[in-house]
């Protein structure tokens, strides 16, 4: 029985990935920004477990995870939270830019560090779901896209350094996704959001879950996702 660490299990991929691992029967060990939330997610998935620690301030991470007790193996890391909030270069202000570079590029780090030991023991996969974002960026997504460019850095170098060690890592890039992000996405663009022209989130675990079960003569680095229609 496989463990996997997730973060952004409350909705959308993230969801999707650990309903899909905890049906199979892995353990699923699930990161909550707070106690309330973990109770919460943990009503979802019986017999998951939790751990609690605010992506959105990642120089209290190790500190918080110090308080709690941790699994003792970790097969997979898996990044899946993230936070966007759109705006022109000229008129995003700083405190935009640092809960995006938090939460999607420097709380990655800092777990990723955190977790590495368990990983290189157990031959471990660290899984970064990116965005297409992080491959190109566009007017009004700077701040994101820069985010998620830097998850892209940091993913490939964490690939060659830890080759070695038998760390795998692989990167997802989704297309746009049927999720709660993406109706506030379309809230902050002014346009009106049918769920029903994006990827279902059930497609993009899919296609991750495939990355996780290769066998070990082959690795996943990159996996682009687009909407199919």
């Amino acid at each position: 029985m496989a463990t996997h660490v997730i973060t952004g299990a409350g909705s959308g991929i993230g969801s999707a990935v650990a309903r899909r691992l905890h049906a199979r029967g892995d353990e699923v060990v699930l990161l909550a920004r707070d106690a309330g939330r973990a109770k919460e997610l943990a009503a979802r998935l019986p017999g998951a477990r939790t751990l609690v620690g605010d992506l959105s301030n990642p120089d209290r991470l190790s500190w918080a995870l110090g308080q709690q007790a941790m699994p003792e193996r970790v097969d997979t890391l898996l990044h899946i939270a993230g936070v966007v909030d759109l705006g022109r270069i000229g008129e995003l202000g700083v405190r935009a830019w640092h809960s995006q570079l938090n939460a999607n590029l420097i709380a990655p780090a800092e777990l990723t560090r955190l977790f590495l030991p368990q990983l290189r023991l157990d031959k471990g996969h660290v899984v970064f779901v990116n965005s297409g974002a992080g491959l190109a960026a566009h007017a009004e997504w700077g701040a994101y896209a820069a985010s998620k460019h830097g998850l892209k850095a940091l993913a490939d170098s964490l690939r060659h350094e830890e080759h070695g060690n038998g760390v795998r890592v692989t990167s997802v890039y989704p297309g746009r996704t049927a999720s709660p992000m993406q109706e506030k996405v379309h809230s902050q663009e002014g346009k009106e959001y049918d769920p029903a022209k994006f990827i279902d989130p059930e497609s993009v675990a899919t296609t991750l879950v495939m990355a996780l079960d290769l066998p070990r003569d082959a690795e996943v680095n990159d996996l682009t996702v687009r909407p199919g229609r």
